[in-house]
């Protein structure tokens, strides 16, 4: 075992660690060495954030107590704990996996990234072959009975993917990154996005915003920028022209007929390609004008039911288990929570909740103007993205703002990948905020930061590069 990976094992496991008042002292000499500078800087500084850690605990109570009540449909026989123990067995292992990862310097973290998004990757094309089918489309693989959502893993490869790649192609003295950098850039979005399409254009939509205002996070210049824009403007619209309107055969395909079936869909005009003919009908259903005027059927009941839920909730709610629709209101424990949450607690509880999340987003982006260097900020901004759109996401479709689609609420929805993926993510930010220099510390304390980064990652935040350039503008 190397020095460096020996070294990550000793922090994650707490070992090898000297005691706070113990100064590291060389051999053969009664005075500290240059390095005590920097442990006292980080023993100013030995917890994670604290708002970090006191939104996901929110987070953690709220799913306890909602998932126990939207989970009624997922009773059997009269094991009514049955699914909030699963979930909370989901939630403890990725807490436990959590608190590892924050132990662990985030610089090994960065430098175990081209794994992590390799697994992801694999993950994607194995599920082409020998995935399991969810609503319509091979979306899962089961191993030991367990469904596993390789989208879960995938959106937070692509932010960790664009973190590697943006603090690698930072062009040094100024805020923007190199051609080599937009280059890749695009084609790993590219890559990300098209492995999640067939899947599901909800996924695909919130990993191509999370890549997006990675680009921008990192630095990219308008310029690149605009030609990125450009690039996905164009090939989305390709991608989703022929989708929607490539005909079928006309024997249809077994996931044709079960992708009708699942969404009580009607042939209009002949069959789109795979899910194609489900993204069209829904896009149709919802930018209807006269949709309002609709009657309660088989093809808009969670649409409806979703409504009535909120309608019932009012202001302050039904209070917490008195849900009345989530006995009828399909996947009320996953896709549609959030309209149990407010049935139950009230709408100023789900803007609450909505606070909450925004809340990770401001807190992780006053993190990154706080850090000296490039890696840290694009980790804690990626990975708040994740959670944060997606979060979004899901509240927008129950709301009625997006088309119907499914997308778990993070830690709150029923899942149990979805819970370590988000896991994952916290985990990560807090080895961040715990290890990374800020530009209030010593100049000893961000040398020495920058000494333990690749080579290659060790420029200067875009944030603190764009203040320097602007004061020396100035003079």
């Amino acid at each position: 075992m190397d020095d460096s990976l020996s070294v990550a094992v000793e922090t994650a496991l707490g070992v090898g660690t000297k005691p706070a008042d113990t100064p590291e002292t060389p051999i053969g000499s009664g005075t500290p060495d240059a390095s005590e500078d920097h442990s006292r800087a980080v023993k100013r500084r030995k917890h994670s954030d604290h708002h970090l850690w006191g939104t996901y605990l929110l987070l953690v109570f709220i799913a306890i107590i909602e998932l126990f009540s939207a989970s009624i449909q997922e009773v059997n026989d009269g094991n009514i704990f049955g699914p909030i123990i699963r979930h909370g067995a989901f939630l403890l292992a990725g807490l436990v996996m959590m608190l590892i990862i924050e132990r662990i310097h985030y610089r090994y973290i960065f430098g175990f990234i081209p794994i992590y998004v390799a697994f992801s990757v694999g993950l994607m094309i194995l599920v082409y072959f020998v995935g399991s089918d969810i609503n319509g489309a091979q979306r899962a693989i089961r191993i030991a009975g367990v469904p596993i959502l390789p989208a879960e893993f995938m959106k937070l490869g692509a932010a960790m993917g664009m973190a590697w790649i943006l603090a690698k192609t930072q062009m040094k003295g100024m805020r923007d990154v190199t051609t080599t950098g937009l280059v890749w850039s695009i084609i790993f979005l590219g890559l990300c996005c098209g492995l999640l399409f067939s899947q599901g254009l909800s996924n695909t939509l919130v990993t191509a915003a999370i890549g997006l205002s990675m680009m921008l996070v990192g630095g990219m210049s308008w310029k690149k920028f605009g030609i990125v824009i450009l690039v996905f403007g164009i090939v989305g619209a390709v991608a989703l022209t022929y989708k929607m309107t490539s005909q079928g055969h006309e024997a249809l395909s077994e996931r044709q007929l079960l992708t009708l079936e699942l969404n009580k869909e009607t042939l209009e005009g002949g069959v789109a390609d795979g899910r194609g003919e489900t993204w069209k009908n829904r896009l149709k259903r919802h930018f209807r004008s006269d949709k309002h005027l609709d009657k309660f059927d088989v093809k808009n009941q969670q649409e409806q039911l979703s409504y009535i839920a909120q309608a019932h909730g009012g202001i302050l709610g039904v209070g917490p288990g008195m849900s009345r629709e989530n006995a009828r209101l399909p996947l009320a424990f996953s896709d549609y929570i959030f309209a149990i949450i407010i049935e139950e607690l009230g709408l100023l509880a789900g803007l609450a909740i909505l606070a909450i999340y925004m809340w990770i987003l401001g807190r992780s982006a006053k993190l990154t103007i706080q850090f000296k260097h490039t890696v840290p900020g694009v980790l804690v901004m990626g990975c708040s993205f994740v959670i944060v759109f997606q979060a979004l996401y899901h509240m927008a479709i129950v709301s009625g703002v997006f088309p119907v689609s499914g997308q778990p609420l993070p830690l709150i929805s029923k899942g149990g990948i979805s819970v370590l993926a988000t896991s994952l993510a916290f985990g990560v930010m807090l080895s961040v905020s715990r290890h990374a220099a800020r530009v209030s510390d010593t100049s000893d304390v961000q040398k020495e930061e920058l000494e333990m980064l690749p080579e290659n990652a060790q420029s200067v935040n875009p944030v603190q590069a764009a203040v320097v350039i602007s004061k020396n503008t100035e003079q």
